[in-house]
C-alpha cells in the first residue's frame, strides 16, 4: 500500500508554500491551508485574478488538492 501525498494549489494554479510541497496526509495538508487563509484575514478575503474577490468561508473551495 503506497502513501498518498497532497499538494495544495491556490484559486490561481499556484501551490500556497513558496516552494512546491507535498504533505503526508490529508490532516496535515488541511493544517497547512488553514494557515494559509489565515494571511488574508486581516483583509477579509483573497484577491484571484481569475476569480475576483472570493470571502474566506469560500476559498477551500476555489483551491485544488491534489493527491498522488
Amino acid at each position: 500500500m503506497s502513501k498518498k501525498n497532497y499538494q495544495i494549489l491556490s484559486p490561481d494554479g499556484f501551490t500556497i508554500e513558496r516552494e512546491p510541497h507535498f504533505y503526508t496526509s490529508k490532516k496535515k495538508a488541511l493544517k497547512a491551508f488553514s494557515e494559509w487563509k489565515s494571511r488574508y484575514e486581516q483583509q477579509g478575503y483573497y484577491s484571484s485574478s481569475k476569480f475576483g474577490r472570493i470571502h474566506l468561508l469560500d476559498l477551500q473551495d476555489f483551491c485544488q488538492f491534489i493527491n498522488f
